[in-house]
């Protein structure tokens, strides 16, 4: 994809965009445009800038990319407003244009680009973690990415995160939140689902001895990171090959493969099954610990031939 000849977007490519916000791993871990240099703009058809509504629209197939994140589409807008100069400093007086002397900004001073739509088929990418879904509205100031349409998904070289109706990433606080059968599958095959999943992710490892550290200024630092924890509400799933755990709400913890759940919680194995209203179920070595609760007592069925001693109320 290359760049068609415009007026604007040299003025744009000219001027880095002063982004000043912290800025961490989530989910998709590079995923994030919040900070770093200028953003570039290429496109296939046209290129049209609204002055009144300072909006840049780019359509036939639109492409922004800042450090190593890419984001493509069908249609691309960008969101404009007036930089504010920083602190002690006066407003820059607005760049000349070549020909007339006339400022070529007509906001009367240099622009940054805050916000980014991307309408109809939505990639957002870099070397290790990529995003799907039908429309996408990055927030640079929040560092917030939402995504909606069908098919929506995260990836990332450790999990894939599915969801029905909403996609959500936070960069500040390293984030992600599916809405809607959301769902984490972790490449050796364990499932979280629930109507409400939240997930945080660890911060970037810090380099080996020997390592150069990560550049800062590149949004995708450190790599991808790894999953920490999930949080799910409402028909929480929890599946290995041999194990389904349910319950109405509970939380993962990724490195050590343990989940709790709480409320109308039923484990099972086969036909064995296990009913309480809590449980501790390590999904590494299948062992399942229904603990007692105040809604409803412990309750097992084991099937002859296919007990299972893990599976036992303890």
């Amino acid at each position: 994809m290359t760049a068609r000849p415009a007026a604007f977007l040299p003025f744009l490519l000219a001027f880095p965009l002063t982004l000043a916000l912290p800025a961490g791993p989530a989910l998709a871990d590079g995923l994030d445009m919040s900070h770093g240099e200028a953003v570039q703009l290429f496109w296939k058809n046209e290129e049209v800038y609204d002055r009144n509504a300072q909006t840049v629209t780019l359509t036939g197939g639109g492409r922004a990319v800042r450090g190593d994140v890419t984001v493509d589409a069908d249609t691309l807008i960008g969101y404009l407003r007036k930089k504010a100069p920083a602190p002690g400093q006066q407003a820059a007086p607005p760049p000349a244009d070549a020909k007339t002397g006339s400022s070529s900004d007509p906001m009367g001073g240099s622009l940054e680009l805050y916000r980014i739509e991307a309408r109809g088929n939505v990639h957002i990418y870099n070397q290790t973690d990529q995003g799907w879904g039908d429309h996408a509205l990055y927030d640079m100031d929040q560092a917030v990415m939402v995504m909606t349409g069908k098919h929506l998904k995260l990836t990332t070289p450790q999990d894939v995160l599915t969801a029905r109706d909403v996609m959500e990433y936070h960069s500040k606080t390293r984030m992600s939140v599916g809405r809607g059968d959301a769902t984490v599958t972790t490449n050796d095959g364990k499932q979280v689902k629930a109507d409400v999943l939240v997930s945080f992710s660890k911060a970037s490892d810090a380099p080996a001895p020997g390592q150069p550290a990560a550049d800062a200024s590149n949004p995708m630092g450190g790599g991808s990171s790894k999953l920490d924890r999930a949080y799910g509400w409402g028909h929480v799933i929890l599946r290995t090959q041999t194990q389904t755990a349910t319950g109405d709400r509970g939380v993962y913890v990724f490195d050590t493969e343990i989940a709790r759940l709480i409320g109308h919680v039923h484990v099972t194995q086969g036909q064995n099954q296990n009913n309480g209203s809590q449980a501790i179920v390590n999904m590494k070595t299948g062992i399942a610990t229904m603990l007692p609760g105040t809604d409803s007592p412990i309750q097992g069925l084991v099937v002859p031939n296919e007990a299972n001693s893990s599976q036992a109320p303890k």
